[in-house]
């Protein structure tokens, strides 16, 4: 340990800062933007659940994201080592590293199910280019019994070469390591994935039901406010950021030292917030211009959304351009996802850094062959990792930060000027906020699933 409890960093960081941020940035726009973003916002009603998820993404999200690069850089090592190396030289308990094992646990349940989703985004690559969205798919009948056979048992063996092919490109990359491969395939990738987008958004104003997406939006309703949506909304927050997932603490281990963390935090997040906006407007501009309905769920993409591109100009070329966008963005996200675990064991157990990717991508792929067809899992999955798991992480690192590491430690990580207002959001706003939002927004949930008559049930065949 070195002056100011500062340990010795990792030999490998980003070349430079624009490296970092592509890399980062690549992490929060996947398809927690694209996919998870849009079918969300459509759940709950539009204008008052974008509302809550920007002040959920400026208030807690923000401030959460500039504590995990802060952790990674003053340690640089990886998350759980980050968090354990911070501990200790702050005279605590390395039983904080649980806070990085929480998020480790986290990134893994999301990687297994965004690989799953991107298999399904492969299946649907070929079928949007070679128009088959307009052969009998602009019913909603005739884009569900599709959607439901792609995803089907009958379709298993062409969905495991799909998820093996995409967990084979994550290991490629992440095997090459930081400079040679994350931050070189981001450096691809984010240019042509901006490309697309800004191409699609030119489509859905020219083409799409624009005005009425806009309208969709931001059109706040006083009925749509609850602790239930303020949790999809903290749960989204978190998602998209890669916040209380270990993946930012990760990343923050290959900043050099003279990186302006609060500054990088700040065009991350406002990055992931942009790209958000924006797919939503390009989703909603084509579902509402065929009259679908918004609140399809998660298979809003695969059944919603065929239907407005089946009945588009050029829907096969720009349904194309979707699909392989949203397989940009997966491929980014999952990344870094996998780069959470492999950094672990490239360091803790010395095993190579490729025997690390291939073992984390081999785990990944029989999990998530296992419930490739299962629907009913992977929401079951997508909630216990976004909306347990990472705000629980979130709020233990926000306690970690804000009161368990020394002053002096953040305070050089973060500047004075920046400390002083992170500092209350951190050790009061921002676990406050999360605890009540957690407890109240799962017990709405639990109530409109019927958990009381349920247990109320259990007890009376009881007796």
């Amino acid at each position: 340990m070195t002056i100011a409890g500062r340990v010795d960093r990792k030999s490998e960081t980003w070349s430079s800062r624009l490296g970092f941020v592509l890399a980062a940035v690549g992490s929060s726009v996947g398809l927690g933007n694209i996919w998870r973003f849009t079918y969300t916002t459509g759940e709950n009603g539009g204008g008052a659940f974008v509302i809550a998820y920007l002040v959920c993404i400026a208030l807690i999200a923000f401030p959460l994201l500039a504590a995990e690069y802060a952790v990674g850089r003053r340690s640089g090592h990886s998350a759980v080592e980050s968090v354990q190396a911070l501990a200790r030289a702050s005279g605590k308990s390395e039983w904080w590293g649980g806070v990085a094992w929480l998020g480790m646990l986290a990134a893994f349940f999301i990687l297994t199910f965004y690989c799953v989703v991107s298999a399904w985004f492969m299946a649907y690559l070929p079928m949007a280019l070679s128009g088959v969205f307009g052969d009998n798919g602009a019913q909603l009948a005739d884009s569900q019994a599709r959607f439901e056979a792609v995803t089907s048992r009958d379709n298993l063996p062409m969905l495991l070469v799909y998820l093996g092919l995409f967990i084979a490109a994550a290991v490629a990359v992440v095997g090459r390591g930081v400079k040679r491969g994350i931050e070189r395939a981001s450096s691809i990738l984010m240019p042509v994935f901006a490309m697309v987008l800004l191409i699609l958004l030119g489509f859905a104003i020219a083409e799409g039901a624009f005005g009425e997406a806009v309208s969709f939006l931001t059109r706040v309703r006083p009925e749509d406010f609850s602790f239930s949506m303020l949790l999809d909304a903290l749960a989204q927050s978190f998602f998209a950021t890669g916040v209380g997932a270990a993946v930012m603490i990760t990343y923050g281990a290959y900043l050099k030292t003279d990186a302006d963390v609060p500054r990088s935090s700040a065009i991350v997040a406002a990055s992931d917030t942009l790209v958000a906006l924006v797919a939503a407007l390009v989703v909603f501009s084509l579902v509402f211009a065929v009259g679908s309905d918004p609140d399809a769920g998660f298979s809003l993409l695969f059944v919603n959304l065929p239907i407005g591109l089946a009945q588009m100009p050029l829907g096969n070329i720009v349904g194309g351009a979707f699909f392989l966008l949203a397989l940009f963005a997966a491929l980014a996200s999952s990344i870094s996802l996998m780069e959470v675990a492999v950094s672990w064991l490239d360091e803790r157990t010395g095993v190579t850094r490729w025997g690390a990717a291939l073992g984390v991508g081999f785990a990944a792929f029989v999990i998530g062959a296992g419930y490739i067809f299962s629907h009913e899992y992977i929401t079951f999955v997508d909630f216990v990792a976004s909306s347990l798991l990472m705000p629980i992480g979130g709020f233990l690192m926000a306690i970690f930060a804000g009161w368990v590491i020394e002053k002096k430690m953040m305070q050089a990580e973060l500047g004075m000027p920046f400390f002083r207002v992170w500092s209350v959001l951190v050790r009061w706003v921002i676990p406050i906020a999360i605890g009540v939002i957690l407890v109240l927004g799962i017990r709405e949930k639990l109530d409109a699933a019927g958990f009381d008559a349920m247990v109320e049930g259990a007890l009376t065949t009881t007796d």
